[in-house]
């Protein structure tokens, strides 16, 4: 095979913008790139290793001999390696064998930036590419109206290895299998959105995901990137949009990846302090440092430009915001002003949201961001980090903490039901019932509601009805839809089995219809960010346990009334003050047999007296199932109060 010659995709203004931390686009530089050179094929190979006195790839095409095909430094100090290689094919397999001017060391090292990677355990980097046609215009070009704000955002987080197996061969589903069966089952269930764990290339199993190694390439364990388009493409063309888990927080230090990568703290921060995860005995990206910054953006920027997709659930975005995260007194640094603030990482969030949010219509960044961290989904215009959205944890721990207890104790404990309310709008937030919570013998779901079998079932349409009517958008892990019986456990598929059995089947048939309330109620999305969407009737019941709200649209036609009685006692002639007279409609029941509900006899149409009842001048009295949740929407309103 032909030796190196010298090329360069590189102009000036690149390597310029590469050493400020501004390209944003580096794949289309760094990595290797199938390529005709005076018209030989081959690929232009290009690696930043600073630290480097020799770099060579290895490979397929030449043995794994080190020397073979040497690339060549750049002589304007940028530390990238270069060079074109004849006659290298799409699908060779390679690595860059890297001599540090560091301890004369040799390491061999996966590419940074491969489109492709070896099937774990193996970690050669694969020659390919990012070329398909798609056929999701329709879905791009009205994405910027599907996905504000102001919109249902109803989102079903998933593992792609433990949803669904092939039950012939005990293997999970393929990419180009999940197009049509896990598009099928979140067009039944109404779901929005799907988000899936990270899907970028990791070495072990057990950590789901969120220990990348190969950042620019989807897993091959479900198949080839293509495959994994057409995954993206047919979801889009069934209008449900694509969110991927992204993991800037930390990385492995195998001794394939990023770790140490040219003999020198190169991506990671080289103070332990500020460089090493004591949790997750992982490495941290050294946000400080432009060109790590540039690789970072550049990999987000890379999938929603090559892969479509249509927003970023950003990873343990606390940990990166504070330098005492997991850290004991005298572990960790102050800043330069004596905070525990990384200012770094928030300074990189902010450019990685404006670089986001100015390059691509219609997406949303999504935080995983679990303290009182302020205006993290606020502009960075007015001091924030720019995040489109912020998972609520305050919610998600008060609410499960309340429904795991028995409800003769609900009483006892309003406050904490209630108390979201008090901070729901100072982030756009959205309300998580994530992985974390079915793991590590939390229980699932379902496994937490008390009661007997009927009490434990009623339970868990009550969270979800009370959960799609709370302001706020959503996010359902796999398996709660349905009441998932058992821990989630990565290494095999959900129990779908359980869907023989009416009170599971009913539990689905509830969320496939909250979906819809969600979709089709205005007044449930249009305001879920806003103050004024949404007004309490009563929060003081703690007596009855019982709760009482008005979720409010741009119309006051639009308007829900929705009470939730939290204990398993039917209440009668149960008065609640409304906002107008006249007639109101029963849209919603989550004791509705059809969901395995009790089938508790409730009226289906209202109409208000002119009896003065919490400091409203029209009221209702009305019949409340047990442990359940009813919409009303008015039909015909003849005055306000």
């Amino acid at each position: 095979m032909s030796k190196v010659i010298t090329h360069s995709l590189f102009t000036e203004f690149d390597i310029d913008l590469f050493r400020a931390g501004k390209h944003f686009r580096l794949y289309e530089k760094l990595g290797a790139h199938l390529t005709e050179l005076d018209g030989q094929k081959g690929v232009y190979f290009a690696v930043w290793a600073p630290s480097a006195k020799a770099v060579s790839v290895i490979g397929d095409f030449n043995f794994w001999i080190e020397g073979e095909h040497p690339l060549n430094i750049r002589w304007d100090s940028s530390g990238i390696w270069e060079g074109f290689i004849p006659g290298v094919e799409k699908g060779s397999k390679y690595k860059y064998k890297i001599h540090s001017h560091h301890g004369d060391v040799k390491t061999e090292k996966a590419d940074p930036f491969a489109a492709r990677c070896e099937h774990p355990p193996n970690t050669a980097s694969i020659v390919w590419d990012t070329t398909y046609v798609w056929r999701d215009k329709s879905w791009m070009n009205k994405r910027k109206d599907i996905n504000r704000l102001d919109k249902p955002f109803s989102v079903y987080e998933m593992h792609i290895g433990s949803w669904m197996h092939n039950a012939e061969e005990d293997r999970p589903l393929t990419y180009l299998e999940l197009a049509k069966e896990l598009t099928a089952y979140l067009k039944k269930m109404n779901f929005t959105h799907v988000e899936f764990m990270p899907v970028m290339e990791y070495p072990y199993d057990p950590s789901w995901g969120y220990q990348l190694t190969g950042y620019f390439a989807p897993t091959s364990r479900f198949g080839k990137p293509e495959d994994f388009m057409y995954l993206v493409d047919e979801l889009h063309k069934n209008d449900i949009g694509v969110i991927l888990d992204w993991v800037p927080s930390h990385f492995p230090e195998d001794a394939h990846g990023l770790g140490n990568f040219d003999g020198s703290h190169l991506y990671e921060h080289p103070d332990r302090r500020k460089g090493y995860h004591p949790d997750w005995k992982s490495l941290i990206f050294n946000y400080g440092r432009n060109e790590v910054r540039a690789f970072l953006i550049s990999n987000a920027i890379f999938w929603l430009d090559r892969y479509h997709a249509d927003g970023l659930r950003v990873d343990a975005v606390a940990s990166m915001l504070y330098l005492d995260y997991s850290r004991e007194d005298g572990e960790w640094e102050p800043n330069q002003f004596g905070g525990r603030e990384n200012l770094d990482a928030i300074s990189f969030f902010k450019e990685l949201n404006e670089e986001v949010y100015g390059s691509f219509e219609g997406v949303q960044t999504i935080a995983e961001e679990s303290t009182s961290f302020p205006m993290v989904s606020k502009p960075t215009y007015i001091g924030g980090l720019g995040f489109g959205m912020k998972w609520m944890m305050g919610w998600m721990h008060d609410t499960l903490e309340y429904f795991k207890k028995e409800p003769i104790y609900r009483k006892h404990h309003q406050n904490d039901i209630t108390f979201s309310m008090t901070y729901a709008f100072t982030e756009n937030f959205m309300l998580p019932l994530s992985h974390d919570e079915v793991v590590y013998g939390k229980q699932s779901i379902l496994g937490r509601m008390p009661g007997d079998e009927w009490q434990r079932f009623a339970n868990l349409r009550l969270l979800y009805g009370y959960m799609f009517t709370h302001p706020g958008s959503k996010l359902l892990f796999m398996g709660g839809e349905f009441g998932q019986g058992e821990e989630w456990n990565f290494q095999q598929s959900l129990d779908w089995h359980l869907l023989e059995h009416d009170y599971h089947k009913g539990i689905q048939k509830l969320v496939a219809e909250v979906n819809k309330l969600y979709r089709k109620e205005p007044a449930l999305h249009q305001k879920q960010f806003v103050g004024d969407g949404f007004e309490w009737i009563d929060y003081n019941d703690a007596e009855n346990s019982v709760l009482a709200y008005i979720r409010k649209g741009e119309k006051e036609k639009d308007d829900v009334i929705l009470i939730a009685n939290m204990t398993p006692i039917p209440r009668e002639d149960y008065r609640i003050g409304l906002p107008a007279s006249g007639k109101y409609k029963l849209i919603f029941n989550s004791d509705d047999p059809n969901y395995g509900g009790s089938g508790y006899k409730i009226a289906r149409q209202y109409t208000t007296d002119d009896k003065e009842w919490q400091f409203r001048k029209q009221s209702v009295a009305l019949k409340l199932p047990p442990l359940s949740i009813i919409a009303l929407k008015r039909v015909q309103t003849t005055k306000k109060s």
